[in-house]
C-alpha cells in the first residue's frame, strides 16, 4: 500500500515562536489524532545563513484511514476545511513525510501528479529540507541549486565532507529510507487555551475562538474513544479592564448523554453564549473537559439514511433548553410512589434520565388525572353525584403512604416579609379508590378518604378515556 502523508505548516517562523504558538501546535496535534494515530511534529532547524525560516510542521500518515472517511478526496476536503478554522492554510500531500514538508515549504499542494516523485523533488530548492539547507552556502559553491543536484553528488564524498544527516534526510524524503518517529499520544486530560488575535467585547463573538478549541476537543475524544457530558469554557478579561470586572468568567455546559458531536456542541454553546454578557473585553479562552466516558461506536449503514444525519431528539431538546431556559422545557419521569399525584415528576429535558426507572402500576390507571381532586356532591340518600348518579363498579383499592413526605411552607407573620416562619406540610394519603360509572361522564376514578374527620368525603381523581 502506498503511503499517504499530509503536512500542515503554520504561518509563523520557528525563530519567533512563543508559548501561545507552541500551544497552538499541541492543539493541532490533538485535532489530527481523530484521523490517524500516526501523528508527529517535525521540528524545524533555525538557520543562520539567510535562507527562509520555517516553523515546525505537523505530519500525519493517512493511508490506512482514508476509507474510514469516505476516500482520499473526502478526507482531504475535511482536513482542509477544519484546518482552515484552526489557522492552517498550507497543506501538502506526498508519499513521504519529509517530502510533504518540503512541498509545503515550497507552496506546492501534492506530489501525486503525472510526473514521477523523484523528478518532482529534484526541482525543489535547497531550503526545502533542513539538513540540506544547513550546508546551502557550500553546496551553492559546488553548483548545487536544487535537491536533484545534491542527490547527483557522489555519496562517499558527501559523507566525508558533510554530516551523515544530509544523506539520511535525502533518503527519507525520496522514500529510500523508512521513517522512524515517536508518535504523539493523547494526554489523559484535556485542557486547551487560545489567545485571541483581537479583543472580543460581545459574548456571541467568542464562538469563533471556542470552535477552534472544540475541534481540538473532538479530536482528543476520538483518539480516546470517549465522549463527554459536560465541559467548561473560561475567558480571561483584558489587562486594561475595570477593577470591578474581575479576572474573567466561565460557562459550564451539560449534555444528556455522552457525545463528541462537534456540531451539537457548537450549537449548544452558541445558545448558552446568547445569554452571557461580558463585563470587559476578552483576550484569552480556555476549554476544560470533565470526566470523559467510553463511547460505544456504531456501525454506519450501507444504505443512504438521511434521518441519521439529522439531530436526535435529545440534541434538539438540549439546544431548545439552552435557548429558552431549563425551567420551560421539561419532561415527565415515572417515580416509584403509590400516590398517583406523585408517580410522575417533571425534570429539565436536558437532564439525563435516572439509571433505573419505576415500573408502571399493576392495576389499571385512568387516562386523565386531575391536578387537584374534585370533591363530589351527595344527595340526601348519600348517593354520589357527578353528571348524574354514580354507580360503584369495582373496588376498593386501598392506598396508604406518604407519611414520610414533608415539604416546607412559608407563613408571614405581621404581614412582614422578613418575619416569615417555616412550617412543614404533610402529604400523607389514606384512601380507598373505586371505579365508578357516570351516566354522562363515563368511567371515573374516585376515592374515599379514610381516617379523616369527615367520613363522607368523596373525591373525583381521574377519568378513564
Amino acid at each position: 500500500m502506498k503511503s499517504l502523508w499530509a503536512a500542515l505548516l503554520p504561518h509563523y517562523p520557528t525563530s519567533s515562536a512563543s508559548p501561545a504558538e507552541a500551544a497552538h501546535m499541541d492543539g493541532l496535534a490533538l485535532w489530527a489524532l481523530q484521523f490517524t494515530p500516526r501523528v508527529v511534529c517535525v521540528p524545524a532547524a533555525q538557520l543562520t545563513n539567510g535562507e527562509p525560516h520555517f516553523g515546525d510542521a505537523l505530519v500525519m500518515e493517512l493511508s490506512t484511514s482514508e476509507r474510514l472517511f469516505g476516500g482520499q478526496v473526502k478526507l482531504a476536503q475535511r482536513i482542509r476545511r477544519e484546518s482552515r478554522q484552526l489557522g492552517i492554510t498550507t497543506i501538502a500531500w506526498a508519499p513521504t513525510s519529509l517530502g510533504a514538508v518540503a512541498l509545503a515549504r515550497c507552496g506546492l499542494r501534492h506530489g501525486f501528479g503525472n510526473q514521477p516523485w523523484d523528478a518532482q523533488l529534484d526541482t525543489l530548492p535547497l531550503h526545502a529540507i533542513d539538513a540540506v539547507a544547513r550546508h546551502a552556502a557550500i553546496l551553492a559553491q559546488l553548483g548545487c541549486n536544487n535537491l536533484g543536484a545534491v542527490r547527483a553528488l557522489p555519496r562517499s564524498g558527501v559523507v566525508r565532507r558533510f554530516d551523515t544527516q544530509l544523506l539520511a534526510a535525502l533518503d527519507t524524503t525520496y522514500g529510500l529510507r523508512a521513517d522512524g518517529y515517536a508518535w504523539i499520544t493523547p494526554p489523559e486530560h484535556f485542557d486547551a487555551r487560545l489567545e485571541l488575535a483581537l479583543r472580543v467585547e460581545h459574548a456571541d463573538a467568542l464562538l469563533h475562538g471556542a470552535q477552534r478549541l472544540l475541534l481540538q476537543l473532538c479530536g482528543w475524544l476520538v483518539a480516546k474513544r470517549a465522549g463527554i457530558r459536560s465541559f467548561t469554557l473560561r475567558w480571561c478579561h483584558d489587562a486594561m479592564r475595570s477593577k470591578h470586572a474581575g479576572d474573567g468568567g466561565e460557562l459550564t455546559l451539560h449534555t444528556g448523554s455522552a457525545t463528541r458531536d462537534i456540531q451539537h456542541l457548537s450549537r449548544l454553546l452558541q445558545a448558552h453564549l446568547a445569554h452571557v454578557q461580558l463585563l470587559a473585553p476578552v483576550g484569552e479562552l480556555s476549554l476544560h473537559a470533565h470526566q470523559p466516558e467510553p463511547l460505544q461506536e456504531t456501525s454506519a449503514s450501507l444504505l443512504l439514511d438521511k434521518a441519521a444525519e439529522d439531530e436526535s431528539l435529545a440534541q434538539v431538546l438540549e439546544r431548545i433548553s439552552a435557548r429558552l431556559g431549563t425551567h420551560l422545557v421539561q419532561r415527565p419521569v415515572l417515580c416509584a410512589d403509590h400516590r398517583p399525584e406523585w408517580q410522575v415528576q417533571w425534570q429539565p429535558a436536558s437532564q439525563a434520565l435516572p439509571a433505573t426507572t419505576a415500573a408502571p402500576p399493576p392495576l389499571p390507571q385512568p387516562s386523565l388525572l386531575l391536578a387537584e381532586p374534585l370533591r363530589l356532591l351527595q344527595n340526601g340518600n348519600s348517593q354520589l353525584l357527578y353528571q348524574g348518579q354514580l354507580q360503584l363498579l369495582a373496588g376498593p383499592q386501598r392506598l396508604e403512604g406518604g407519611w414520610w413526605h414533608r415539604s416546607p411552607s412559608f407563613l408571614a407573620s405581621n404581614n412582614e416579609e422578613k418575619d416569615k416562619q417555616t412550617t412543614q406540610i404533610a402529604h400523607t394519603a389514606v384512601r380507598d379508590y373505586w371505579v365508578a360509572n357516570s351516566p354522562h361522564a363515563g368511567l371515573l376514578w374516585v376515592f374515599h378518604t379514610r381516617l379523616s374527620p369527615d367520613n363522607s368525603a368523596w373525591f373525583l381523581h381521574g377519568i378513564f378515556a
